[in-house]
């Protein structure tokens, strides 16, 4: 049963206390033998709160070290791409994080602005500098809990391929940092003044929006004139839309610039928190109240690695929908893909894109729950576009690499 409140705006007692929940996150140590406080990667990610002892300075020096350690141990030996979202324990960890990648000698780009990153200018970061190399490759972190409420932290890891870590990364790394979350030793770390003396600046966003028109049709885009309206709420994606619509000269519209990390003007969602979940209707309730003032909008979570698709006549559109129909276009307006290349699809799917596949005589690989499982096919060229019913997609470029 939904809460009473669902999709209402969120009043003040539903804000989450920034200074404490700042305050947990250096000062609560997290127990070794609970469970709960324990160093645990999910489908992307490690994720938890510090007011619950499962996202605190402790976890996040142990996890960085732990990625210190098993990329040496891979030969990874290139500079290390790192972003944050907008909650309120990104940047803690965040500094975290540099001072530990500062002390191992870890080459760190941060953003030249130093502003939000989402996830996905991180991976394209990241493919770029490894394009045409096969040494002194490079990975990245991204500091975020995507779409959860805004007492939760998240640091996940992504390896040179761009992509999530995959089950044997994420094990060994969750491994490596309870042992030293136990052990209460083993981590290398300066101080912040000193770690940011040895980083250097990458202009994530500005090579991200460049590099769009290799991906998608912008000429078609702005031809068409379509009205577009784009609601970061509140996410890593807040500077990146504007930057877009400038660059491209696209009739964009910013729908709510602001970044609060309390998310004061969010809807609740479903069960009366804060979530950005961009493919939920009670959290997308604000932007679905506007929807007739564009032709298409879509909002983003915090990272920015998911999407929902509002229309005047839809509503909220279900996202199997949007994957089918993103499907059908891509592979019937992409002459430069190869003609074998498969369509990936999560296994809780909607079967409606299984006959879209068929429809456009193409194969279907169906894959567990996580985008992390899309990531080898599309790195190679067998997949050409890797859809989960959680909004979340990935697709070549437009010349197939």
């Amino acid at each position: 049963m939904a809460h009473p409140r669902a999709g209402q705006p969120a009043q003040p007692e539903d804000l989450v206390d920034l200074p404490h929940l700042v305050t947990a996150y250096y000062t609560v140590a997290p127990d070794p033998d609970d469970v709960a406080q324990q160093v645990v990667f999910g489908t992307s990610g490690h994720r938890g709160s510090a007011l619950d002892g499962a996202f605190n300075e402790a976890h996040i020096v142990a996890i960085t070290q732990a990625i210190v350690e098993y990329r040496a141990a891979h030969g990874t030996t290139g500079p290390l791409f790192i972003g944050r979202d907008t909650h309120g324990l990104s940047e803690p960890a965040w500094v975290s994080a540099l001072e530990v990648l500062a002390a191992n000698d870890v080459v760190t780009m941060v953003d030249s602005r130093d502003r939000y990153t989402p996830t996905p200018a991180v991976s394209h970061a990241i493919l770029n500098y490894n394009r045409g190399r096969t040494d002194g490759l490079a990975d990245g972190i991204v500091v975020t809990p995507s779409h959860n409420p805004p007492a939760d932290g998240g640091f996940k890891y992504n390896p040179p391929n761009g992509g999530p870590a995959d089950t044997d990364a994420t094990n060994a790394i969750a491994k490596r940092a309870n042992e030293i979350l136990r052990d209460g030793s083993g981590v290398r770390r300066v101080p912040f003044a000193r770690a940011l003396q040895s980083v250097q600046r990458h202009d994530y966003l500005g090579n991200y929006v460049d590099d769009l028109a290799g991906v998608v049709d912008i000429d078609a885009i702005r031809a068409a004139g379509v009205r577009i309206g784009a609601d970061p709420l509140g996410g890593a994606s807040v500077d990146y839309w504007g930057e877009i619509a400038q660059r491209h000269g696209l009739d964009l519209t910013v729908v709510n610039p602001l970044v609060d990390a309390t998310w004061r003007f969010m809807t609740l969602d479903h069960d009366g928190k804060i979530r950005m979940d961009c493919s939920s209707p009670d959290a997308m309730a604000g932007l679905i109240a506007n929807r007739d003032r564009y032709q298409i909008a879509t909002g983003n979570d915090a990272d920015s690695d998911r999407h929902g698709i509002v229309t005047p006549d839809a509503g909220l559109m279900n996202p199997n929908h949007y994957l089918a129909v993103a499907i059908d276009y891509l592979y019937t307006h992409r002459p430069s893909w190869p003609d074998g290349i498969a369509v990936g699809k999560t296994a809780v799917s909607s079967s409606i894109i299984d006959r879209v596949v068929a429809g456009i005589g193409r194969k279907l690989v169906e894959v567990p729950v996580g985008f992390k499982w899309f990531v080898d096919g599309l790195i190679s060229g067998t997949i050409g576009f890797g859809g989960e019913e959680s909004a979340g997609a990935s697709f070549l470029r437009r010349d197939g690499s």
